[in-house]
Order: structure tokens, then C-alpha cells, then sequence
């Protein structure tokens, strides 16, 4: 009798290091999968994408029918969340804040192993991105948007560089809430629910708190905190 063993996975190849203003980050593929790991943190890959989606339809879908909204998408990643705004043609503007010039070099430089996935989001007239860190943007910027979705870290208590906890603090949602429109939406991605964050949100003034909860195979499911500007 023969006996048959199933292949071990691929070790995962590195196809780009750099260290940024904010510690290492890297692109590696592990089969048929484009990983992006900071400072040694599994951040996101291309294997579902459903989630990073989600970010986006929930804050359209809560801003109640409203007519060509703009929206910010904090964080390029892999390009789910970008792919999904410009698909829907209701977006009025899509606004993408990335602080790594090496992420938006993996989609934009030549041969850029994410390419494919923004490609036409990116030739989209509706979509800028801008290079700078989401926290400095939303202080420093007087646009206002009617929509921010962000999803730059793990999620609010599960953050992946020293600083990025000022986003999901009572200053850092004031700022959010500065840079919303009248009845604007927060919608924040998460790794786990957090009804710590959901209190801060209320704390912070927000309306028309909940949390959409996303299947993943194992574990926790993802979550998107969605919250209401109500000024």
C-alpha cells in the first residue's frame, strides 16, 4: 500500500521590503496571494476582499439615498475598498489618504503586482489619492466629505504603529466628525467587534451606532463600525 501526502503550502516569497517613515513594510506573495505585513503585523491579502467591501456599501447605504456623496477612504491596502467605491457609479468623488509611497507604489509603479486590482479604479476621474498620514489629512485639510471610511489598522484596539490609537480617540473622532458633512457617515473596519469603540463613538456625538459583522472561515468575524454625523 502506497501512501499519498497532500503538498505543503508555499513559503511565502518577499517581492518588496522597505522601511518607511513608520517602520517596515513588505509585499510578499504566498501562492496566489499578495500579502502586506507592517513592522512584522499581518495587515490584509487578496484572498476575499468581502469585508473591505462591505466598508464602503455601508457607509453608501447609510447615507440614506444621498445625491453624488463624496467619499475618503483612509488606507489603499490591496485596493478592495477603492475597487468597490469607484464600481458604484452613485459616488459623486472618491478621495484615497495613503501614507506609505510604497503601498501606492505596488499599484502604481511599472510591473506593480497589485496594478490589476486598482487599475480602473485608479483611471476613475472620480478617484485621488493622496500620499499622507490619514490623521495629519483630516486635520489639516478643509474639505469635507460625506463619507469617511477607514481601515488603516487592524481596528480600533488592535492598531499596528505607535500613533495610529489617536484616530479612535475623543480627538481623533472630533477630527472625523470636522471633516463630515451634515448627516456624513463613519464607517470603520475592524479584525473584531469592540463595544469599547462603540461607546467612544457615542461619547463623541455620534448617532445611529451599529456594528455590520462580516464571516470569516476561522475566528471572529470582521466588522464595520458605521456611525452618524448628526450636526
Amino acid at each position: 500500500m502506497s501512501l499519498t501526502h497532500s503538498p505543503l503550502p508555499p513559503e511565502p516569497v518577499v517581492l518588496d521590503r522597505r522601511e518607511g517613515p513608520h517602520g517596515e513594510v513588505v509585499l510578499r506573495r504566498h501562492g496566489e496571494v499578495l500579502q502586506i505585513i507592517a513592522n512584522g503585523c499581518f495587515l490584509m491579502d487578496t484572498s476575499d476582499g468581502r469585508s473591505e467591501r462591505r466598508l464602503v456599501r455601508a457607509a453608501l447605504a447609510a447615507l440614506d439615498g444621498r445625491q453624488r456623496p463624496t467619499v475618503l477612504i483612509g488606507g489603499l491596502g490591496v485596493g478592495f475598498s477603492l475597487a468597490e467605491a469607484a464600481a458604484e457609479p452613485q459616488w459623486g468623488g472618491i478621495t484615497v489618504v495613503e501614507r506609505e509611497q510604497a503601498v501606492i507604489d505596488w499599484h502604481t509603479g511599472r510591473n506593480a503586482p497589485l496594478g490589476p486590482l486598482s487599475a480602473a479604479a485608479r483611471s476613475d476621474a472620480r478617484t485621488r489619492i493622496v500620499t499622507a498620514d490619514l490623521t495629519a489629512h483630516l486635520r489639516g485639510t478643509g474639505d469635507r466629505y460625506d463619507a469617511l471610511c477607514l481601515d488603516i489598522d487592524n481596528g480600533p484596539d488592535w492598531t499596528v504603529t505607535d500613533g495610529n490609537d489617536t484616530l479612535y480617540s475623543p480627538a481623533g473622532l472630533a477630527a472625523c466628525r470636522a471633516r463630515l458633512t451634515p448627516g456624513g457617515v463613519l464607517a470603520v473596519w475592524s479584525a473584531r467587534p469592540s463595544a469599547t469603540f462603540e461607546e467612544r463613538l457615542r461619547k463623541s456625538g455620534f448617532a445611529r451606532v451599529r456594528t455590520d459583522e462580516v464571516a470569516v472561515v476561522r475566528g471572529v468575524p470582521d466588522v464595520v463600525h458605521v456611525a452618524t454625523n448628526p450636526s
